[in-house]
């Protein structure tokens, strides 16, 4: 969304907030994210390398050595590297439920705007054919799973099982005196669109969207003339 941070901070500014449809959202008072930017804020700093967030037998050396070159990167501004990092207790935890919500918040985005949008629910996506080929089959799938709201007793289920984790990660955050955690976004180079194909490793999937903690991806360099970025 930007290409450094300065921007990134504008950009947040406008999007920050609260919006009544969406649950999840929080009203705070107006703050210029801007203000905390600051050169020397990685100056004592301790931050966690999670290579159990990303390694894997398909792993690109190439993707290895850059991201090792990041984290060199941030001893010099002054950070403190714990490495390697593991969340302990997640084997213990698993999903209690499906709770596929794409389907139900997209119906629930479509419905209330039909002077705005052509198409009222995900059904009438696939029924247009405007749907990218290369994502037609996901849509597919989505409309045949059910829609589960939020107060569905598998997204009850799914609730509880984030909230094991939130507290996992957080009981290693606040043990070792973290931060923050950092992993690489992607185990390999970025697949071209369409490709389903090669490995790809992506690995934002979990950590951040099940705890709810924040992340930002940031550009670590280039593998064979293509951007890879670290999470």
């Amino acid at each position: 969304m930007a290409r450094q941070g300065e921007d990134a901070a504008r950009v947040f500014n406008v999007v920050v907030g609260a919006e009544p449809r969406d649950p999840v959202s929080v009203a705070r008072p107006p703050l210029d994210y801007s203000k905390g930017l600051e050169r020397n804020a990685l100056r004592g700093a301790t931050i966690g390398i999670l290579r159990q967030a990303y390694e894997r037998s398909t792993t690109d050396s190439e993707t290895v050595r850059l991201f090792d070159a990041a984290v060199d990167d941030l001893r010099r501004a002054g950070a403190r590297i714990v490495d390697p990092l593991k969340v302990e207790g997640l084997e213990g935890h698993r999903p209690g439920g499906a709770c596929p919500g794409f389907k139900y918040d997209l119906n629930a985005f479509l419905a209330p705007r039909p002077a705005q949008v052509p198409v009222k629910d995900l059904a009438a996506v696939l029924e247009s054919g405007q749907d990218h080929p290369n994502n037609s089959r996901r849509l597919e799938t989505a409309e045949k799973g059910p829609a589960n709201g939020p107060e569905s007793p598998a997204c009850d289920a799914n609730r509880a099982y984030r909230e094991q984790v939130w507290v996992a990660v957080l009981k290693t955050m606040d043990s070792l005196g973290l931060d923050a955690m950092i992993y690489r976004a992607w185990s390999n180079p970025s697949r071209l669109i369409g490709d389903l194909n090669t490995p790809h490793g992506d690995n934002s999937q979990f950590f951040s969207p099940t705890t709810g903690f924040p992340a930002v991806n940031i550009p670590m360099g280039y593998t064979r003339g293509q951007t890879f970025r670290s999470g």
